[in-house]
């Protein structure tokens, strides 16, 4: 009785913290987006600021954790980390945080999905089917219309799912992905200086604006990240995967309640298709052969 009652447990704080690392991960897309619309800060402050607490918290983390002071990472990995947080801002500036957060999201499926089809992955029936489902949400989404998004954001927000797309195939195989995490953002700290240095001449801060920024890279990026790899390990690949659907679907109705955006029939239908599609992808992929 007291094991299935400890399992019970163990599997309830599991839920618990995987859901926190989504509802982080959602998190950046809501800072963001506040942050852009409604204060002062430009976003290559806003980029500098979230890469830099991002750092200083992850680097606390593993020192604490691991009484370690050098830290992982590398130059190739920091530069993809850089180009998606700094697309990520720049795509936020004209974007609804929902919109994003489904660009960004398919973004990255799409890139790790092509990285298979190159390094020679075959597809099923049910995966090209899903492929097609994806691929027509995101062309209904990008159509020229009246509810259609701006498409300068939509593209920097492709471009950044991508970059992040190309972050996470890098990391795929690290022993400590939070320490490998740690040293990409160290690294990235001097190209967001560089950003910042490069667009000083229209920068603007003001408190809320930096409380926003240290929020999303503090909390939303550093304690976030630090809890999903934790969660990580104890979840299926493919469990793993498809809980990240729930991202852009959280963002959606976090953007309705803190900065009252509509939810529009093409973002529904788009959601519909992209989510629907990558959903059926992931879990019709058929299983390693054991001993292969």
């Amino acid at each position: 009785m007291s094991g299935s009652r400890t399992s019970q447990a163990s599997t309830a704080r599991l839920f618990l913290w995987t859901a926190a690392a989504m509802m982080a991960f959602a998190g950046n897309s809501i800072l963001c987006r506040m942050a852009l619309a409604t204060t002062a800060i430009d976003p290559a402050s806003f980029t500098l600021i979230r890469i830099v607490s991002g750092a200083v918290v992850l680097y606390l983390l593993v020192s604490w954790r691991r009484g370690i002071v050098s830290v992982g990472g590398n130059w190739t990995s920091a530069l993809a980390l850089f180009a998606y947080a700094a697309g990520f801002s720049y795509a936020y500036l004209s974007l609804p945080a929902g919109t994003g957060a489904l660009l960004l999201f398919g973004a990255v499926q799409a890139s790790m999905i092509g990285y298979g089809l190159i390094r020679g992955e075959r597809l099923g029936a049910w995966q090209v089917l899903g492929m097609v489902m994806a691929v027509m949400g995101l062309v209904g989404l990008l159509l020229p219309g009246l509810q259609a998004p701006p498409l300068s954001g939509s593209l920097m927000m492709v471009g950044a799912g991508v970059a992040w797309g190309i972050y996470s195939l890098r990391g795929r195989r690290a022993s400590s992905p939070t320490v490998e995490t740690t040293g990409n953002f160290v690294r990235a700290v001097p190209m967001a200086f560089i950003l910042g240095a490069y667009g000083i001449s229209r920068a603007e801060i003001d408190f809320a604006g930096v409380v926003y920024a240290v929020g999303s890279g503090a909390v939303a990026s550093g304690l976030g990240y630090a809890v999903w790899y934790s969660v990580l390990p104890r979840l299926a690949s493919t469990m793993a995967a498809t809980v990240q659907l729930s991202v852009p679907a959280i963002a959606a109705i976090a953007g309705v309640i803190f900065l009252h955006e509509p939810i529009t029939a093409r973002l529904l239908g788009a959601s519909a298709a992209i989510l629907g599609g990558i959903a059926v992808f992931i879990l019709c992929r058929p299983e390693p052969v054991r001993g292969s």
